[in-house]
């Protein structure tokens, strides 16, 4: 009695799947998402967490670092052109990527599927938090670019509310997760870390790369709760600024 055969199980290959060509318009639109990624979007957030890395310098470092930023030649077209229109595209389409593509982390339960799946979950909670804290800090309240000496009390009176704390944590571990290990994949798609050895070794220094990102965003944080600059005002007096009061000495 004959028995009937069963196709063999599909072949699953471990690995990145390369960006190839000849795939029309789709190979385009994936090499730009996945380029902004890393310029401008991964050098502003690095410019981004440095800038913020003054806080612990105290209200004056760090209104003195938004007034610069605020003071660059044509900032409001850098803003748009190198930070917010690619910033926009590459949610969306990452959006759209995820909700075409298939993780398998059930039937196929390797690094990689929780890799792609904590990838895509990691940029929602990135896209999201960016989204709100640009209208929060940017377009809301006192205008910081006309009033930079107030955005250590901008940022520190948020920080008050602990959802709003808790929000800030979450996306700043979720945004160095993301962008780090888009660096790996970045390297692996583009063919700079051709083989299996050359991507884990590279993986260590990513890995070590968002580690210390997170540690430096969690320092930025600290600074504005920490109690040593504790109900900074709104309109900082100048002798504020300056240095701490010298106890003593005649203040003007």
């Amino acid at each position: 009695m004959a028995t009937a055969q069963h196709p063999a199980a599909p072949t699953v290959k471990r690995g990145v799947e390369p960006l190839r060509a000849a795939q029309g318009n789709t190979f385009i639109l994936r090499k730009l998402h996945s380029l902004l990624g890393i310029i401008p979007i991964g050098a502003f957030l690095l410019e981004h967490l440095l800038s913020n890395f003054e806080a612990l310098k105290g209200p004056a470092a760090y209104g003195a670092q938004v007034k610069f930023l605020n003071g660059l030649p044509m900032v409001r077209v850098l803003e748009w052109v190198f930070i917010f229109l690619p910033i926009l595209y590459h949610g969306l389409y990452g959006v759209w990527i995820w909700l075409r593509g298939k993780s398998n982390i059930v039937y196929y339960p390797w690094a990689g599927n929780w890799m792609y799946t904590a990838q895509r979950y990691t940029g929602l909670i990135a896209i999201l938090y960016i989204g709100q804290h640009v209208i929060r800090q940017r377009f809301m309240g006192i205008s910081l670019p006309e009033n930079p000496y107030a955005a250590f009390h901008k940022v520190q009176v948020e920080l008050q509310n602990p959802w709003m704390m808790a929000v800030y944590i979450i996306a700043m571990i979720a945004i160095c997760w993301h962008f780090s290990y888009g660096i790996w994949l970045f390297a692996a798609k583009w063919g700079i870390t051709p083989g299996a050895t050359a991507r884990k070794r590279f993986g260590y220094v990513c890995a070590a790369l968002g580690i210390a990102l997170v540690v430096i965003g969690l320092a930025s944080i600290w600074a504005f709760v920490g109690g040593k600059y504790p109900n900074v005002p709104e309109n900082p007096q100048v002798t504020y600024l300056t240095a701490p009061a010298i106890p003593g000495a005649i203040q003007v």
